[in-house]
């Protein structure tokens, strides 16, 4: 099977002064957990933007599961966003709904029926391990608590791949470990991760590859470190 990314002579450039990736070429094999490492500025969020398609490339080719999305018309990204999980830094919860009404708004937003979702948000949230706190409103909850929920939902649809843009960014070391944990163990059940990062704590504590990124460029010095 082709891999399931492929980013090829990649490049973003935003605006004539400010280039977001540079001639970035990538392939990424189904099934892997991957760093993307880097300060501010550096181009791993921009990897993550071209694969859900909050931005499209300016030249090169973004291909996902083999269909070039830099190519995607407007009205298909919606399609294009279900077939990965989402994971921002900073959580995105709606304030006055409960754990399982955020996550069950997300599942109907994409068409879910009322029994499907009564079905489903038990198992997602005891996957995370946030079923305990259910009722709970996200101003009750913990920085680590509130990052359990936001994955939660980018599991609705059963994701091959999960997208997460500093994750633990906010968080403190303890509940940085708790959310490391969960990627790890959905990626031990086949799920494809890429994480942008700056946190040298997590990439030492659970090690896999790395793509160090500087300039809109991968570094070629220890690019990929297993």
């Amino acid at each position: 099977m082709p891999s399931l990314i492929q980013f090829r002579n990649t490049c973003v450039r935003y605006s004539d002064l400010v280039t977001g990736l540079a001639d970035f070429s990538l392939s990424v094999e189904r099934g892997e957990f991957i760093y993307l490492l880097g300060p501010t500025g550096s181009g791993k969020s921009t990897i993550l933007k071209l694969l859900y398609r909050e931005v499209a490339p300016t030249s090169g080719e973004v291909w996902l599961d083999g269909e070039n999305i830099g190519q995607l018309a407007e009205r298909d990204i919606p399609f294009l966003r279900r077939k990965m999980g989402i994971v921002p830094q900073d959580f995105a919860l709606l304030p006055n709904k409960t754990v399982w009404e955020n996550v069950g708004y997300a599942m109907r937003a994409i068409g879910k029926g009322r029994r499907e979702v009564r079905q489903t948000i038990p198992r997602i949230l005891d996957q995370v391990r946030i079923g305990h706190r259910a009722d709970a409103l996200p101003h009750q909850l913990s920085g680590g608590e509130q990052q359990r929920v936001a994955i939660a939902r980018s599991l609705i649809n059963d994701p091959p791949l999960i997208l997460a843009d500093e994750p633990t960014g906010n968080l403190d070391p303890e509940h940085s470990l708790e959310i490391l944990q969960i990627l790890e163990e959905l990626n031990s059940k086949g799920t494809t991760v890429l994480m942008a990062t700056h946190d040298m704590m997590v990439v030492n504590r659970c090690p896999h590859r790395i793509l160090r990124m500087q300039g809109g460029r991968m570094q070629k010095e220890g690019a990929l470190v297993v």
